[in-house]
């Protein structure tokens, strides 16, 4: 944990295929129960954080609405993601300014299509209608989530704004180097959710030796690698102190060799869903 002699943490920032720039380093709120979420994001706030992503299927946007309120921090000094829940790709603008609502903000930063239901059949006519909101100055940018190869083909193939971000499933034991690399061939940003792995990757000897050798903890070491990747990444976290030592992953750099040693960790095997395939509804 900081205290008031240690310098504040300077979070990296990228610069999106628009121009917009997000800290490289943010504050997820998946499964933090709503009535926990104000709490734990005003926390995140007041560590220094000042990206925050959620989500409609999350239940818990109005806890970070509240949490921006009460921080008192100017609205231009926060990046906020949210995200279009797949039963309502039918309707992207009814969604999206219902998650406006209930955040309580006049623009959201980034909007993402949370997956693309392949089934469906919809997330190429969804993103239009997100094209439109970007237009529209309503959103800052407008990207995808758990999009494989073929859906970034598909969207790709009639879209006239590239996304800015593909925030997909990406730690040491599942990279998905080769839909990363894609990603970033149409300028695309890459954005790793369950970045530690949900905790099942920080049990390397790999990780524990370099956590040594830098003074860290396996998780800086993972998220330190992340953000040397490039990645944006946004662990989640309600402990205080693991909100700052999250944080302080930002001071770490790894080597070239380091970085190589912990990709060396990759087995393959996915956490979440496969986006291929997921057709849940998050209502």
């Amino acid at each position: 944990m900081t205290d008031s002699s240690t310098p504040a943490v300077v979070v990296p920032e990228l610069t999106l295929n628009n121009g917009v720039t997000i800290p490289q380093l943010g504050f997820g709120v998946f499964q933090i129960p709503p009535e926990e979420t104000r709490v734990a994001v005003g926390q995140a706030l007041a560590a220094g954080y000042r990206h925050i992503d959620t989500a409609a299927a999350y239940r818990n946007e109005s806890g970070v609405g509240a949490a921006i309120a009460e921080s008192g921090l100017p609205r231009e000094d926060l990046f906020i993601t949210t995200k279009l829940r797949n039963g309502e790709q039918s309707s992207p603008r009814a969604a999206f300014e219902a998650s406006r609502k209930a955040l309580g903000i006049d623009w959201i930063d980034l909007y993402l299509i949370h997956w693309p239901v392949p089934s469906l059949g919809l997330f190429t006519q969804a993103w239009k209608e997100l094209e439109s909101l970007y237009a529209q100055g309503l959103v800052r940018a407008i990207g995808v989530s758990n999009f494989l190869p073929d859906h970034l083909d598909e969207l790709l193939a009639t879209s006239t704004v590239v996304p800015a971000v593909n925030q997909i499933e990406a730690h040491p034991t599942f990279q998905q180097r080769a839909l990363a690399q894609k990603s970033r061939n149409h300028g695309i940003a890459v954005q790793a959710y369950s970045p530690l792995g949900q905790g099942k990757d920080l049990d390397g000897g790999v990780l524990t030796e370099l956590a040594q050798v830098h003074g860290a903890t396996p998780a800086q070491i993972v998220l330190a690698w992340h953000l040397g990747l490039g990645n944006i990444v946004i662990p989640k976290t309600v402990t205080p102190a693991r909100m700052a030592e999250n944080l302080a992953a930002a001071r770490i750099q790894l080597s070239d060799a380091e970085l190589a040693l912990v990709s060396e960790l990759e087995t393959g095997e996915r956490i979440g869903a496969d986006p291929a395939v997921a057709a849940f509804t998050q209502m």
